[in-house]
């Protein structure tokens, strides 16, 4: 911690679990934990206490999902003396491991994220809107329900491989596909109306939409995820913001390991990425002649792979920034 800043700023860290709040706080050296349950009750309380200090605040807690979002969405909201950052759990893990932390528990984690809001660059959280909070939501259901109807189909297909098994089993997950498939497509239609009623993400779409390889189903898992990534971000950091950013590990002249991506991402958007790579460089001359070059060049597939996800996110910056179509010309010039 700087010491001119000692006592004339609170640095704080949350640790979010579905029932508990562990709060951390130190001011020049002072360290004390509190607690607060989870609800809107007990975030009203943390908020008070926190402008009770008077002073300026910089907040730090883990990106947990939906138990940590009403909580971020009240802390940003409260404005004022109150700033807010939500970090990278990867970042903070290794960031405890240097901090020769080898326990895990809730107050540890709070004191760490304590900490790491002291010593670390943070920048201010901006959340989403609710339009986008909504479509985000809706594609990341969707995304669990595709994933449930795919087990649903590998079960189906092994049990009816099996003379022992029961016909009746069989029956049962044909059932359960079917209205798992159902309500994909119902929460899919869903999805296209809360588009419809924002003109940003409805033109967003209609940008991806024409991109070879991404359909409705991607397009909406895609922008789900896009749309949520703070404004202001160039397309490095996008590709960042994913994990599908290399990973280099070399040490001296004896050590030199394959590059691999950083996974310290948004595990979302590589997903909805993946399947439109697929169908890109079977359907885009422009990406998939990107892809054989690099494989001619003795890049393993999966790796030129992840190459055209990363081209894909570059596209759709593009598109976003400048209010155009997909070119694939411009996006991958023949060299």
């Amino acid at each position: 911690m700087n010491k001119s800043e000692a006592g004339e700023r609170v640095w704080v860290g949350i640790d979010v679990s579905a029932r508990e709040l562990v709060m951390a706080r130190s001011q020049g050296e002072i360290i004390r934990g509190e607690r607060y349950a989870n609800t809107a009750a007990g975030h009203q309380q943390l908020l008070e206490r926190l402008r009770g200090l008077r002073l300026p605040v910089t907040v730090c807690l883990e990106a947990s999902g939906t138990y940590s979002l009403d909580l971020a969405l009240a802390l940003a909201r409260a404005g004022g003396q109150i700033q807010l950052s939500v970090a990278n759990p990867r970042q903070v893990r290794r960031f405890a491991e240097s901090l020769g932390e080898r326990s895990k528990t809730d107050p540890v984690d709070a004191r760490v994220l304590c900490q790491y809001a002291a010593r670390m660059p943070l920048a201010v959280w901006q959340p989403p809107s609710p339009a986008v909070l909504r479509l985000r939501a809706l594609s990341r259901a969707i995304a669990g329900l595709v994933r449930l109807c795919t087990l649903h189909k590998n079960r189906q297909h092994a049990l009816a491989a099996s003379a022992a098994m029961p016909a009746l089993l069989v029956r049962e997950l044909e059932r359960q596909t079917r209205y798992t498939e159902k309500r994909i497509t119902q929460l899919r239609r869903q999805a296209v109306r809360e588009l419809t009623r924002d003109a940003e993400l409805l033109r967003r779409w209609r940008h991806l939409l024409t991109v070879p390889g991404l359909g409705e189903a991607s397009a909406l898992a895609v922008l789900g995820e896009l749309a949520a990534l703070p404004a202001g971000l160039d397309q490095r950091q996008w590709v960042a913001q994913a994990g599908l950013d290399p990973k280099h590990h070399v040490s001296g002249s004896s050590v030199e390991h394959k590059p691999r991506i950083s996974k310290a991402g948004n595990r979302y958007l590589r997903a909805a990425l993946y399947m439109p790579a697929l169908v890109a460089v079977q359907h885009d001359p422009s990406l998939g002649a990107f892809y054989q070059r690099l494989v001619a060049r003795g890049k393993a597939k999966l790796q030129a792979l992840v190459a055209v996800m990363r081209k894909l996110l570059h596209a759709a910056w593009g598109m976003f920034r400048h209010d155009q179509p997909y070119d694939g010309s411009k996006l991958c010039p023949q060299v």
